[in-house]
């Protein structure tokens, strides 16, 4: 069926891909608009360019690099380091989208188990976790630096 003239495009086009060298600087804004306490440009490059257990991937969504998630892959087990979205993105379930598809890589690699730490104050990406299977399986104390914040570890057998 043919689009009528001037119609607006209905959904973004998203894609999930690999970070590269050439996104730090995309990711590292989204960093600092998520975090108060935000990762270096450096330690992005040292993750991507010399870290050989660290597996990085951005969304885009109609071309802009709208998130980011790293994990950390040990032999059998995934760790993810961070997950982002731009505020301006955030609802339209792209921290979902990228989420799954780092989960399958990290099933693909051949992890069998995968866990994370998350503030105990951020009940929207607890929800998140809690929707892959994860689960509350501790409490990091004092684990924030910028507010003392308590960390829950989060985990699930893939």
């Amino acid at each position: 069926m043919a689009e009528a003239a001037g119609a607006a495009q209905v959904s973004a086009q998203v894609i999930v891909r690999p970070m590269r060298l050439a996104d730090v600087s995309a990711v590292y804004a989204i960093e600092r608009a998520s975090f108060a306490v935000p990762w270096s440009m450096d330690i992005f490059e040292r993750e991507i360019t010399e870290n050989t257990f660290a597996n990085y991937f951005v969304i885009e969504s109609d071309g802009v690099i709208a998130g980011y998630c790293g994990m950390w892959l040990v032999i059998d087990e995934a760790q993810i380091t961070n997950i982002a979205i731009l505020p301006d993105y955030r609802g339209q379930k792209l921290g979902e989208k990228l989420f799954a598809h780092v989960l399958e890589q990290a099933i693909f690699a051949g992890a069998y188990r995968l866990s994370l730490e998350v503030r105990v104050s951020n009940i929207p990406a607890q929800h998140l976790y809690r929707k892959f299977g994860l689960v509350p399986g501790g409490i990091r104390k004092n684990y924030y630096t910028d507010n003392h914040e308590d960390a829950i570890v989060m985990w699930v057998n893939l």
